[in-house]
């Protein structure tokens, strides 16, 4: 598993290299990745390579010019299987993306529903510890109000990490409402 993992991180650090988060840090784009692996490994307990090889790759084909069959070639049908489960359409309106991932999370295979929590367990980290400077409160608001939308649909696949993703979302109402 180690090997296959170590080249998921390589490739993904090298798609990702010129992307910045859009944290107030401006935070090394592949910090988020590496991130959600970590959240699955350690705090979820999941030692499934295909999920844990998604998780790292699973912004590649939405925000750099990899495609599927890259995927494919470099780590296997199934995880780029998985990565395209994540992978929002740029083609469409935000709003239509967002209400599609709502619509899907329910009926996502196992591992894309690991990498989506994990996702949003790590986006909701993020904007909690150093959200963008040029959102207000309301935009964090909504945020927090739909990722619990999403999460949704993939109840029922770690309850540590929904456990988790719960924590968030009560801090971050909190916070923001």
């Amino acid at each position: 598993m180690t090997s296959l993992l170590l080249k998921a991180i390589s490739f993904a650090a090298d798609k990702h290299r010129n992307q910045r988060r859009k944290d107030a840090d401006a935070s090394p784009y592949i910090n988020h990745p590496i991130a959600l692996a970590n959240t699955l490994a350690n705090e979820g307990g999941i030692s499934n390579e295909s999920a844990l090889c998604a998780a790292i790759l699973h912004d590649t084909i939405e925000d750099t010019e990899t495609t599927k069959e890259e995927l494919v070639v470099n780590f296997g049908e199934k995880i780029a299987n998985i990565v395209m489960e994540v992978t929002d359409d740029k083609t469409l309106p935000k709003t239509e993306r967002k209400l599609l991932q709502i619509e899907h999370a329910a009926h996502a295979s196992h591992e894309a529903k690991l990498v989506k929590l994990a996702d949003k367990i790590s986006n909701l980290r993020d904007l909690l510890s150093a959200p963008p400077k040029d959102w207000p409160k309301e935009r964090l608001a909504e945020y927090f109000e739909w990722a619990n939308k999403v999460v949704a649909g993939v109840r029922g696949v770690n309850p540590e990490l929904e456990k988790i993703f719960d924590r968030l979302m009560v801090e971050g109402r909190k916070r923001f409402l």
